[in-house]
């Protein structure tokens, strides 16, 4: 989505981890200052200094994020553009198709869908010319009886790919969730769902080589555990802080995104940074309290306000662990 002694997302090599530093900070944030001046001036920075923070591996929780300055309450961290998302089925005609926005105007630049401008529609335009050749009716029924909402995901970089606007192996390196006997059964189910739409619209096999169950159930195990839900709020900074802990049970989302850096995060009951979304798909982790130099940065991944018993019980069920963080561990 996803803690001290928590373990959401274990490393992978640390020689992969250190290759893929250089793309990671070029296309997984955007840089910012971090001054209590700045964020009071509406995020807007006169200078720009790189992120103070680096990734790094934990003693007990994989990788993490780590401060490499002090960071004042309330700062903005860093901003953060997703590699993929895909809005939730029932909003397909009131949010944007590319950005999340929420449509406030009945001008739509195209029918089928809505894009909130020229810009996200040009975005879109290599996936979406794949996206239009097949007939999603079948497939998208299939996720909404099912309450799914990840296939939709895999279903948009399967279309990336196609369109040569993304690698097979984008998210290889995202720690993937582990996957009992049951979910790969129905997650074979959903590839040949996917792999049958495209069949039917023309697309050659020889173009749908990387699309196989390996690959469709690799990708899906990485999106389950580091997929955000967004619920955009609006507003300033000061209206998100009344409602800073996200809930991944709430109905407010208006889609699904996966990020690069935002997943590296570990999880803490009681976190020292929040994610949020104003009014789009872009993200921005702010500062709950002052933050240290070297001091892990963690956010929440599920609602903070939830008892002990509920907290454990959805991050076990969720992201597959126990949380031993100090607020756990003191039986809060």
């Amino acid at each position: 989505m996803s803690p001290i002694g928590c373990f959401r997302r274990w490393a992978s090599p640390l020689k992969k981890l250190q290759h893929k530093h250089k793309l990671l900070i070029a296309s997984s944030f955007t840089i910012t200052t971090t001054t209590t001046t700045t964020a009071d001036k509406g995020e807007k920075p006169s200078r720009p200094f790189p992120p103070p923070i680096r990734v790094s591996l934990t003693e007990s929780a994989g990788r993490g994020v780590f401060a490499t300055r002090s960071i004042g309450s309330g700062d903005l961290i860093h901003t953060a553009k997703s590699l993929l998302s895909h809005p939730s089925l029932s909003l397909l005609h009131t949010v944007c198709y590319f950005c999340l926005r929420i449509k406030t105007t009945s001008i739509s630049i195209d029918q089928a869908v809505f894009f909130c401008s020229e810009e996200c529609r040009e975005h879109s335009k290599g996936f979406y010319e794949i996206e239009k050749k097949a007939d999603w009716s079948a497939f998208d029924e299939q996720c909404r009886m099912r309450g799914l909402k990840y296939p939709l995901l895999v279903k948009r970089l399967a279309c990336m790919v196609l369109s040569g606007i993304a690698s097979s192996d984008s998210l290889d390196i995202l720690q993937p969730a582990s996957l009992s006997p049951g979910m790969i059964v129905q997650m074979e189910e959903e590839f040949g769902s996917l792999r049958y739409t495209l069949t039917k619209a023309g697309i050659m096999d020889d173009q749908m080589a990387f699309l196989t169950k390996q690959w469709y159930t690799g990708v899906l195990a990485r999106i389950r555990i580091n997929a955000f839900r967004i619920e955009l709020v609006g507003g300033s900074y000061e209206d998100l802080l009344l409602s800073a802990a996200a809930s991944v049970e709430a109905e407010a989302a208006v889609g699904n995104a996966v990020y690069m850096l935002p997943s590296f995060y570990n999880h803490d009951c009681d976190p020292n940074v929040h994610i949020v979304w104003i009014d789009n798909v872009d993200a921005r982790l702010k500062a709950l309290r002052n933050i240290e130099t070297d001091e892990e940065l963690r956010i929440c991944y599920i609602d903070a306000s939830m008892n002990h018993d509920a907290r454990q019980a959805l991050l076990f069920e969720g992201f597959g662990f126990q949380c031993n963080c100090l607020r756990c561990l003191s039986g809060d």
